[in-house]
């Protein structure tokens, strides 16, 4: 993946997701997300740090959350969401949505990958829909499926998952499981939400191993 499409492809993303945040109440800000424990603006506060992190933060939020991962994400965006506005939260996204400045240790296409699950991590519980566009939905797939962090190799162990709205698969099974490409990325990152549009034999098998998690 050339890393100027990924970054024009992240930009876009992100102003996306600024448009669709402004268009939220306060009480759309209130609720849960896909993330258990997150709210909408606990999201939309970690959206923020992925070009505002540095390796610095990284070290004290992982020695502060005793290395827990998913801690660390958890109090830094709590912290975060408390301190600004919803207002000055979509500014951030704004502000920083062309920058390729990226978190420690990750990967060029994980700012991409990140705003286009949690799109859905907030979107879904709203009841809205806001659209996964297709290569970048399959770019992501990808990146996800060959990446150590995002558990995907073994949550999809024995099973084949095949888009059915675009030329896509991976996986030997003997298991297979269709569905739209948007949904696939949502199961390959623990979103049990994109069970929903998920058929076939391996759909049962991936329910079992699914939690939610945030990254």
């Amino acid at each position: 993946m050339d890393r100027e499409q990924a970054l024009e492809w992240t930009k876009a993303e992100r102003l996306g997701i600024a448009d669709f945040l402004e268009e939220l109440d306060a009480d759309d800000w209130r609720q849960d997300s896909l993330c258990t424990g997150w709210t909408v603006r606990d999201v939309a506060a970690h959206l923020t740090l992925s070009t505002r992190t540095t390796l610095l933060d990284l070290l004290k939020g992982a020695i502060g959350a005793r290395f827990d991962w998913e801690r660390m994400e958890y109090d830094k965006a709590c912290e975060r969401a408390a301190r600004y506005t919803p207002a000055e939260l979509v500014a951030q996204i704004r502000e920083t949505a062309g920058s390729p400045r990226r978190a420690p240790m990750s990967a060029p296409l994980d700012p991409l990958t990140d705003f286009l699950v949690h799109g859905q991590d907030i979107a879904r519980p709203l009841g809205r829909t806001r659209p996964m566009p297709g290569p970048q939905t399959i770019a992501a797939l990808d990146h996800v499926v060959a990446s150590p962090f995002y558990g995907a190799k073994k949550r999809l162990r024995g099973v084949r998952l095949v888009a059915t709205d675009a030329d896509w698969s991976t996986g030997a099974g003997p298991a297979e499981a269709q569905g739209p490409a948007g949904d696939l990325l949502l199961v390959a990152t623990g979103r049990r939400a994109g069970l929903a549009a998920v058929t076939g034999a391996g759909a049962e098998r991936l329910e079992a191993r699914l939690g939610e998690r945030l990254s």
